[in-house]
């Protein structure tokens, strides 16, 4: 976010406020949900409303590590990433979108005093990603932007299938 101690402009002020847009996009399908309800998994999909805002944040935070130390930012096995998707017994809406603004103050703040958006690193051995390949701190963002849009997406169908709420439209 642009502040009067430390604006930003440019290709950082775009990038953050592309960013922002799509999670208040997200944020706004969870208006006036039970924790109950951001639990269910109403569609045929597994997803639910509070994992995903669960997933997003864990996915922003991960990346933005990665950013300031590489590769090794990026541990965690299959399980913990599945169990990204679930609200587990004892978590709630508040405290998840609790830790989702404090990924995105993190995030906000790392990219705001970031000078150099063509920082790389090398990416994890994975089958997903291209052998040798390194992302720029503006490649994680552009990933990160795109995974929340695509999230907020299935966010509005799932709060669709809840109660009739649509985030446009």
């Amino acid at each position: 976010m642009t502040t009067t101690e430390n604006p930003i402009t440019g290709e950082h002020a775009d990038l953050l406020a592309t960013l922002d847009k799509h999670r208040n996009f997200l944020r706004h399908t969870t208006k006036g949900l039970t924790d109950e309800q951001a639990a269910l998994t109403p569609t045929v999909s597994a997803l639910c409303l509070g994992g995903l805002i669960k997933h997003v944040t864990q996915v922003e935070r991960r990346w933005f590590d990665f950013t300031q130390r590489g590769a090794e930012a990026m541990s965690g096995g299959f399980e913990e990433h599945m169990a990204g998707f679930r609200m587990e017994p004892g978590e709630t809406l508040a405290g998840l979108l609790a830790a989702y603004d404090d990924a995105a103050k993190r995030t906000d703040a790392m990219l705001t005093s970031l000078a150099d958006l063509n920082e790389s690193h090398p990416l994890p051995k994975a089958p997903w990603f291209e052998p040798g390949a390194s992302w720029s701190v503006r490649r994680v963002m552009l990933h990160v932007i795109a995974e929340t849009s695509q999230h907020a997406g299935h966010a509005d169908i799932i709060r669709e299938a809840i109660d009739g709420q649509k985030t446009m439209g």
